[in-house]
């Protein structure tokens, strides 16, 4: 029988990386909750914050039983981990679905093919507190309930009434409406902010929205 290897420093690293963004996950979770439309999803993201907690504790428990202290392993990712959060922070409940689809599936997507070439049992670890199909499903649920009325995007969103613009609005990833504000038109010219945005700062939103139903 061989004997087990004992983890080397890069997998404490991954280890110290992915409990931060889990730490991460909570408090943006329970804080964006905030911006629900309503009761019934307030409280799913709050049970989603959670288990990410949860999450963070299971990983905290592993490396600390690797002899590694938490917070020394993930202390190297808190500046820049916590700038990404802070410059994509949600203005509106448009914004949080879409961060949550995009910008976790992406993360994930990147830990998963890492923590693939570990070992067990900090592979199943790693690949077990990831996100799971619940939360992309919810998020992507609720860009496809925005679809039928404004172009993918809640009436009350910086972009969901007024005109178009060909590049700093979020709506500009489906089909543009006719019009005045159509991109061919010269006052939906790219670089314009459309009338339905706040004093020129539309939402942060990448580009692609909203998935295919």
């Amino acid at each position: 029988m061989s004997t087990p290897t004992t983890p080397g420093p890069a997998v404490a690293d991954l280890l110290g990386l992915v409990a931060f963004g889990e730490l991460l996950a909570f408090e943006r979770m329970a804080g964006d909750a905030r911006l629900a439309p309503d009761l019934r999803r307030r409280a799913a993201l709050n049970e989603m914050a959670a288990a990410e907690i949860v999450n963070y504790q299971r990983l905290a428990d592993r490396l600390a039983a690797l002899g590694v202290p938490p917070e020394a392993a993930m202390a190297p990712y808190v500046e820049p981990l916590q700038a990404y959060h802070d410059s994509t922070e949600p203005r509106d409940w448009a914004e949080v679905v879409a961060k949550a689809y995009v910008g976790d599936a992406i993360t994930d997507d990147f830990i998963r093919e890492i923590a693939d070439a570990l070992e067990e049992p900090d592979r199943a670890l790693v690949l077990d507190v990831l996100h799971d199909s619940r939360y992309a499903e919810f998020a992507a649920a609720e860009i496809r309930a925005a679809s039928p009325t404004t172009h993918g995007w809640p009436a009350g969103s910086p972009c969901g009434g007024g005109g178009w613009s060909a590049r700093r609005c979020p709506r500009r990833a489906v089909s543009p409406p006719s019009g005045p504000h159509s991109p061919r038109s010269s006052r939906g010219t790219a670089g314009s902010t459309c009338p339905g945005c706040s004093a020129g700062s539309p939402p942060r939103t990448p580009r692609g929205w909203p998935p295919p139903g």
